[in-house]
Parts: structure tokens; sequence; C-alpha cells
């Protein structure tokens, strides 16, 4: 295999973690093994096909075995932890909604499933509050009306 193909399979994964939301940094380490298996060939020539995927397989391991959960853990301890607080405490519903059934709203920028999950119907253009988040999907009960 040449060189460049080896740098190009790298770049190509790397590039792919960065496009998958969770692929947990592995990813990272077989483009990165990937890139060096290009660079010694590009320094050894003569280094065979086999010795190629030797050299692959034993950095791809290597690195992920002793390296990937101490880099991935400390990184992702710095991600701030994901919490509805406030700003997903109301929904305002665009449409009627029957207790028991479902619609699409925006909330925040995203449109989600919301769910009327109380007894009473929730009309059109009012406030709902969100009981809970399961997934992409909302589910609410009217909010009470200030007398």
């Amino acid at each position: 295999m040449n060189w460049w193909a080896w740098v190009i399979a790298g770049a190509l994964l790397l590039g792919a973690e960065l496009s998958f939301v969770n692929a947990q940094f592995y990813l990272v380490f077989i483009g990165g093994a990937a890139i060096l298996t290009g660079l010694a060939a590009a320094l050894a020539p003569a280094l065979s096909l086999w010795a190629q995927w030797a050299v692959f397989a034993v950095l791809a391991l290597v690195s992920m075995v002793g390296f990937r959960s101490r880099i991935y853990g400390r990184l992702s301890a710095h991600a701030p932890p994901l919490r509805p607080g406030a700003a997903l405490s109301e929904i305002t519903i665009m449409q009627a909604l029957a207790p028991g059934a479902s619609c699409q709203a925006e909330h925040g920028g995203s449109y989600w499933t919301v769910r009327n999950d109380g007894s009473a119907p929730i009309g059109a253009g009012e406030r709902a509050h969100i009981v809970r988040r399961e997934g992409l999907t909302l589910t609410v009960r009217p909010a009470h009306k200030a007398d």
C-alpha cells in the first residue's frame, strides 16, 4: 500500500471522528495509527504490505488501550453537564393538544416532539410545564393560570 494511502485513510478517520456526535475518541487513535503507518512506509519504502498492516494494528491497539480512556476521560470531564433547568421549565404550544396527544413544537432553537401527559387539553398558544425529557420528546402538562 502506498504511504499516501495510509495518510489519506488516517485523515478520513480523523474527519469521521469530528462528524459523529459521540464516537468516543476511538477513530482518533485508529486514524493516528494510519497516519503514523503512512509515515513509516514513506521513511522505509521497502516495508512490505503485511508489515505495514502489522505496524498499523500494533499502533492502533497500543494507543487505544494505553491512552484512550485517560485522554477521553480528561476531555469529557471538562464538558458541562446537560441538565434541564429554568430554560426547559415551560414551553408555548402553538396548536391545541388533547390529553395523551403529541405534536411538534419549537423550544430552545430545536424542534421537539411534545406529548401532553396531563388530563386537561392545552389550547393553541398556551404555556405548558415540561415534566420530563425522554430523548427528543418533551412530556408536558398544562400550566396553571394565575387568578
